[in-house]
């Protein structure tokens, strides 16, 4: 199984999956090789491992705590991993084929209204991340994507913001707003500090602004306002998806704005009040 698990990793890297998937599918089938070496006393052919091995797997996982979408996750990569091994004619028998889906449980999504994030940003005294706030909230940026955009990827000449290394390695362009191109100019002529960095958002010292640091003051800002809510910069995102999706725009091209490369993924942005709810079912 090791064996197989190392030629994955050679594929996984010629085709250009990003190193935080790399890394993802390499320690879940670290865990799943080891707990199948306990469970044979020893080292374990692909061949060997049987449907029942996994559900138990799975099992031992939910027992250790873990949520379903990892388990989720774990039936996604192991059937990854056996497709791979059965076109490379590895193993006759694809066993991840036969194991049922975890079902994960779509929790609605917390999203923050315009006005709600006005209010956020105008308790935020940090310069730098307020521009960052205001891109991942008017762009739906993923944190990582903006923070490492260069001088280079965001055109004030073509009016856009080029994505090179989404999730997946996928690049894509987003357009810059009219409410936000006037915020990344006055940035960049007068806020962005003198320094070798070619991060867009740039910091004095290192060059180089945290994700951690970012989270940090948005949760100080929720405190100070008193919310009873938690605001991440992933949740801004999700308010840019659910602006877009509220007002109608079609969610083939809210999937090309955020990369997603399914709907599925972008349907769970549909939100919908309860008022919403029941002046759509009294349209009858």
């Amino acid at each position: 199984m090791r064996e197989v698990i190392t030629l994955f990793k050679k594929h996984l890297i010629i085709n250009e999956r990003s190193p935080e998937t790399l890394r993802a599918y390499m320690i879940e089938l670290e865990n799943f090789a080891q707990y199948n070496e306990t469970q044979y006393n020893g080292p374990v052919y692909l061949e060997e491992v049987t449907v029942r091995d996994i559900e138990e797997y799975l099992h031992e996982l939910k027992v250790r705590g873990s949520h379903a979408s990892r388990r989720s996750r774990m039936v996604y990569i192991l059937r990854s991993f056996y497709n791979f091994a059965t076109r490379q004619e590895l193993v006759n028998n694809n066993v991840a084929a036969r194991v049922d889906s975890v079902k994960v449980q779509q929790l609605e999504r917390t999203f923050l209204s315009d006005e709600e994030f006005q209010e956020l940003v105008s308790v935020i005294t940090n310069d730098l991340i307020k521009v960052l706030i205001y891109t991942l909230f008017m762009t739906g940026l993923r944190i990582k994507e903006a923070l490492d955009l260069t001088l280079q990827d965001v055109d004030f000449t073509a009016n856009v913001i080029r994505v090179k290394h989404g999730k997946g390695n996928k690049s894509r362009v987003i357009p810059i707003g009219d409410r936000l191109l006037p915020i990344l100019r006055n940035y960049v002529d007068k806020s962005r500090p003198n320094c070798e960095s070619s991060n867009f958002f740039a910091t004095k010292v290192s060059g180089q602004l945290s994700a951690s640091m970012a989270n940090k003051t948005l949760k100080q800002a929720v405190s100070q306002l008193g919310w009873n809510k938690k605001v991440t910069c992933h949740v801004l995102r999700h308010s840019f998806a659910s602006h877009l999706v509220r007002n109608n725009v079609n969610i083939v091209r809210v999937q090309k704005l955020l990369g997603h490369a399914s709907l599925k993924t972008t349907s769970i942005y549909t939100h919908a009040t309860m008022d919403e709810l029941a002046e759509a079912v009294n349209t009858f």
